[in-house]
């Protein structure tokens, strides 16, 4: 075999992904992950989660996935989901490994309430886990 073809195979399954490949199974992740809201599943929702997430929120960070699951549980007590969300930005790293997304949260109403910001990671098995999530609230703010 000829030396460039050995380079070539060298060259890892998520290079050879285009950009615009890579941020589009992350955003089918995102849309996949926040359907879990929509359909009230809870454990479909921890699969999504990488083993070491920090989710940021209001009262502190929750650390971990099985921390993450147990302080977000709550969200999915009852028949309609409390808020969606998303994706409406989505950006992956050169490398394949880490990726952005960014978008609306929206109250049942459908009113943006917040805006989202996930950094996801892909795990060694080409999946991809959320392993930071920090939500900010909608400005409020008057027109200038």
């Amino acid at each position: 075999m000829r030396p460039f073809m050995l380079a070539l195979c060298a060259i890892p399954v998520a290079l050879a992904q285009t950009s615009v490949d890579l941020a589009a199974e992350v955003r089918q992740a995102e849309a996949a992950f926040a359907q879990t809201m929509a359909d009230r599943d809870h454990e479909a929702f921890k699969t999504f989660l990488a083993t070491d997430a920090i989710f940021l929120g209001d009262s502190g960070a929750l650390r971990g996935a099985a921390q993450v699951a147990s302080g977000w549980r709550e969200f999915f007590t009852g028949k309609e989901a409390p808020f969606s969300w998303a994706p409406e930005t989505v950006e992956v790293l050169a490398s394949g490994t880490l990726a952005h997304s960014s978008g609306p949260v929206k109250n049942r109403a459908g009113k943006r309430v917040a805006t989202f910001n996930s950094i996801w990671r892909r795990e060694a098995d080409g999946r991809w886990k959320v392993v930071f999530d920090k939500g900010c609230r909608e400005c409020v703010c008057a027109p200038q």
